[in-house]
C-alpha cells in the first residue's frame, strides 16, 4: 500500500511540475506596431513575468526573415538602438516591459505588409538559470496604438539601423 501511494505522489508532482514549468512565463498586453506598403520593420511590445529567474535568449515569427531583441537608450544626447546579443535577463516576480523608447522585439526584414486588427506569431525561447531552453508561442496582435496603459514612448517607427 505504501509503494502505490508513494507511486501516485511521484505522479502528481512530476504532473504538477511539469505544469509550473510550463506556466512560468506569463505576458500581457502584446501589441505590434502597425505598418504601411513598403515598410519592413517594426516593433514588438509586451510586459514579461517570469516566476523564476531567466532569460529571453530568442525571438522568432513567420512575418520577418530576422527577430531581434532591442534596447534603445540614450548614450550622452543621442538615443541609440541595438541588439542585445545575449538576451534580456527576468528577475523573478519582476514584470519587465518591452515598450517604445526601451527594450523592444524588432521584426525585420518583414515578409508582408502588418495590418491593423490581425495577429501574428511571435514565439519566444526562454532560458532558465540552469541553461535549459523553453518556447512559448503568443500570438500578438497589430496595432497603431500600444494598450491602455503603455506609453508611446520614442519609438515611433522610421528607419532602423544595426
Amino acid at each position: 500500500m505504501k509503494y502505490k501511494t508513494r507511486l501516485l505522489a511521484l505522479i502528481a508532482s512530476l504532473l504538477l511540475s511539469g505544469q509550473v514549468a510550463a506556466q512560468t512565463i506569463a505576458i500581457t498586453n502584446p501589441w505590434v506596431r502597425a505598418t504601411v506598403q513598403g515598410q519592413k520593420a517594426t516593433g514588438a511590445f509586451m510586459t514579461v513575468t517570469s516566476k523564476e529567474n531567466a532569460k529571453l535568449v530568442a525571438v522568432s515569427s513567420p512575418v520577418a526573415g530576422i527577430v531581434e531583441i532591442h534596447e534603445m537608450k540614450m548614450d550622452k544626447d543621442v538615443m541609440k538602438m541595438a541588439a542585445l546579443p545575449n538576451g534580456l535577463d527576468l528577475p523573478a516576480g519582476k514584470p519587465v516591459d518591452l515598450k517604445p523608447g526601451s527594450y523592444h522585439i524588432m521584426l525585420m526584414d518583414l515578409k508582408l505588409p502588418l495590418n491593423k486588427d490581425v495577429s501574428v506569431p511571435l514565439t519566444l525561447t526562454i532560458q532558465d538559470v540552469a541553461g535549459k531552453k523553453t518556447q512559448q508561442t503568443v500570438q500578438v496582435p497589430v496595432s497603431t496604438s500600444p494598450p491602455a496603459g503603455q506609453g508611446m514612448g520614442m519609438h515611433q517607427g522610421g528607419e532602423h539601423k544595426h
